[in-house]
């Protein structure tokens, strides 16, 4: 049976929200609440989404709150969410402080509910195809880059573009991060527009990660090196193109591409790229969720999950 599901904010993002909840069959969508009456009325005439001028009564008709407003009210908004039984879904970062990410945590175990926090590019194709590739990487670099958008300047970068990066590598790492060097430079924002973070972890990795929402161009790619191989993902162009290496044969074919180091040791290199399923990430993410709601399994992206991106990115804006 479809969970009834209501959206808190109408903005950019919770616009998308809508619209695939309404086309979902694992939903079904009631409205949506937003703090803006006369956008969200506009809103509703326009499309037909119910709109709500009181959040408490969309929460009475809902299993499932969609919270996709400013991060500083995530904490608020979640919280009575929470308390009333509701499932939440919470798009990134999770809250504003790790302590509010923590408390959050408590009260699903308190309340019996489950959460999950939109780090959409964990469903992005291009990774999906990758991660099961990806085993024990000992140097990650990650590059995001945004052309300026005064969208999202109300907190750095590390929060805004940054942490997406911090999350999918903490899920492939799967080891604390043991120490942070760091720095951020403000060009148009009163917070860095433009920051670099090395990250060691205790097992050796270490991974270089650069945002910038004052570029040029747009790119976003994360580039994994391992025992044996290179993997490299294109979060933009939903790409990816690993390249492994084996023992040579003792009679290479014509074509194999053989490499020999100085002691001797033949190496051949071949490509093992992966087949990438085209998808709706933000879709994928919100149907994963209704699955593990229903399943009564663990969500793709926890709130726990979440939480340790979003202390690993305080780490790095206080390491400026």
């Amino acid at each position: 049976m479809a969970l009834k599901v209501g959206v808190l904010g109408a903005g950019h993002l919770g616009k998308i929200h809508l619209r695939l909840l309404q086309a979902s069959t694992e939903y079904e969508l009631v409205g949506f609440y937003d703090t803006n009456e006369e956008q969200a009325e506009n809103l509703s005439k326009e499309l037909g989404y119910h709109y709500y001028n009181d959040y408490n009564k969309l929460l009475n008709d809902v299993d499932v709150i969609d919270i996709v407003t400013p991060t500083l009210s995530h904490f608020d908004m979640a919280e009575i969410a929470i308390k009333q039984g509701k499932h939440v879904f919470i798009e990134k970062p999770i809250t504003n402080t790790v302590a509010e990410a923590e408390k959050l945590i408590e009260l699903l175990t308190e309340y019996n509910v489950k959460g999950q926090v939109g780090h959409v590019e964990r469903f992005n194709p291009a990774f999906i195809a990758s991660a099961p590739q990806i085993h024990k990487p000992m140097f990650i670099e990650a590059h995001r880059l945004a052309e300026f958008n005064p969208r999202g300047t109300d907190v750095p970068v590390v929060l805004d573009l940054m942490i997406h990066d911090i999350d999918a590598i903490l899920s492939v790492v799967q080891s604390p991060v043991v120490s942070v060097n760091a720095s951020g430079v403000s060009v148009i924002s009163e917070t860095p527009d433009i920051a670099n973070a090395r990250l060691q972890f205790e097992n050796g990795c270490v991974a270089n990660l650069t945002a910038s929402r004052i570029s040029l161009k747009n790119m976003r790619k994360a580039r994994f090196f391992q025992k044996d191989a290179y993997i490299s993902v294109d979060f933009l162009e939903k790409k990816s193109e690993v390249v492994k290496m084996k023992d040579a044969p003792e009679v290479p074919g014509d074509f194999d591409m053989i490499l020999q180091n100085a002691e001797g040791i033949k190496k051949q290199i071949y490509f093992d790229n992966p087949k990438i399923e085209p998808n709706n990430a933000i879709q994928d993410e919100l149907e994963s969720f209704a699955y593990a709601i229903n399943n009564n399994t663990t969500p793709t992206v926890t709130l726990q999950q979440a939480t340790d991106a979003l202390r690993v990115a305080y780490s790095i804006i206080e390491n400026f």
